[in-house]
């Protein structure tokens, strides 16, 4: 009896090494591949920037790792909704601060370390988001983040396939000594509608078509297809699927000459998590 519908992984046309420095770019779910990599003792840098979710964004934000060109109080915008913090364009809000120069500090700091990093890398995992995004009206840039703006200053529209497939075959031409794999995100945008999600997801399918492409999203769909995958707001993996994608990413990946390495770290890294219920105190 079968019981799930698995997805068959074609041989990883671009591997990840220890000896690898890697950047892990895109939505949240680069987040959580950064992290395992990065629990796992890889060289990693993870969203610079913050999480970005259209492919417009993660263009953007290669060419200013790669320029390393500082951010200017012309990019700085004041949030909306009285949040009473500036941030930019570019960043997620989690780069937020109370005045426009304490956001610049801290957004050049991680700029220029950042763009330390991205220098040295030799494989860059990129994962997709949408192919929805944002225009600001008085700027006519595609915003990584709306700010909490009012929605009056945003145009939205929806990137087309050959637009999209431009956009990361010009990041791989651009950057020779450096390998890519591409992902789909898991994760749902159903605030675009259910047809538009999907509308969304098959532009992006279309476009890693010919990359090296590792299935997050055909895995999620197929193999945890039941909504027990599914965290209460019913459009993120559970912790367990998010963990379950992972595995199957690296197991994919890694050459099997270090897949026991992999795993004693990994025990290392769960070892350190531990906490004891009790102290042993008085």
């Amino acid at each position: 009896m079968k019981l799930q519908t698995p997805v068959t992984l074609d041989p990883a046309p671009v591997s990840i090494s220890y000896s690898d420095r890697i950047a892990v770019l895109g939505s949240c779910f680069a987040d959580e591949i950064g992290g395992r990599l990065s629990a796992a003792g890889f060289q990693v840098l993870c969203n610079p920037f913050g999480a970005l979710y259209n492919p417009v964004s993660i263009g953007n934000a290669v060419a200013r790792l790669g320029s390393g060109v500082p951010f200017t109080r012309d990019d700085v915008v004041e949030m909306g909704a009285g949040a009473g913090l500036f941030c930019s364009f570019s960043h997620h809000t989690s780069f937020a601060r109370e005045t426009p120069e304490a956001f610049l500090e801290n957004a050049n700091q991680a700029l220029e370390e950042a763009s330390a990093c991205w220098k040295d890398c030799n494989r860059v995992i990129v994962t997709l988001g949408t192919a929805w995004a944002f225009r600001h009206d008085g700027t006519g840039e595609t915003v990584a983040n709306c700010l909490k703006r009012p929605a009056a200053e945003f145009s939205r529209y929806r990137l087309g396939v050959a637009q999209t497939a431009a956009i990361l075959q010009g990041l791989v031409q651009r950057h020779p000594g450096k390998q890519f794999i591409f992902t789909v995100s898991p994760v749902r945008h159903l605030a675009d509608g259910a047809h538009g999600n999907q509308l969304s997801k098959g532009t992006l399918l279309l476009a890693t078509e010919g990359l090296p492409y590792f299935p997050a999203y055909e895995i999620m769909m197929d193999e945890l297809r039941d909504y027990r995958w599914w965290a209460e707001d019913m459009v993120h993996p559970t912790k367990q699927a998010a963990a379950y994608l992972c595995d199957r990413f690296i197991e994919w990946a890694l050459p099997t000459r270090e897949w026991d390495l992999y795993e004693s770290r990994m025990k290392e890294w769960r070892r350190e998590q531990h906490r004891p219920l009790y102290s042993s105190g008085g």
